[in-house]
């Protein structure tokens, strides 16, 4: 059936990766979601794993602050580990990778609003994930010394 709607597991590769994460144990389940962005990350050419790394990130992004459950009936079914913070910054960089890619996946959409509405799902993943701005609360000088 190939891609049937433009959420993060609304494709045969990503409700795959979710199969084989139920399928993993789960102290396995990190190792897939990193290896996936990783390939995703340095791949040169087509990159072959992006649908399954914008549902990694979105399994990432679900974790963080801002961030929106996976609800369907395609994602993972079983509970995922609580991934390393360094996992955010892995995931955002996979996803710039993905929208830089001119021939790649947000050249797939046939339909220009189904473009837009996935790119704003990854962009919305790409906000979530990005670092949390340094706070502004530490004062540059003790003024009481």
């Amino acid at each position: 059936m190939g891609t049937w709607d433009t959420g993060p597991f609304d494709n045969d590769a990503a409700a795959d990766l979710a199969i084989a994460l139920d399928n993993a144990k789960p102290e396995e389940r990190e190792f897939l979601i990193r290896g996936v962005l990783a390939r995703t990350v340095n791949a040169t050419g087509y990159l072959t794993e992006a649908e399954e790394a914008v549902a990694a990130a979105a399994l990432i992004a679900a974790q963080c602050p801002g961030g929106e459950p996976i609800d369907t009936a395609y994602g993972p079914e079983k509970a995922m580990p609580a991934f390393p913070v360094d996992l955010r910054t892995l995931a955002a960089e996979a996803l710039t990778r993905i929208l830089d890619d001119e021939s790649g996946l947000a050249a797939n959409w046939v339909d220009p609003a189904d473009a837009r509405r996935w790119l704003t799902t990854i962009s919305h993943l790409c906000r979530v994930l990005a670092p949390p701005p340094a706070s502004t609360d530490v004062p540059l000088f003790d003024l009481d010394s």
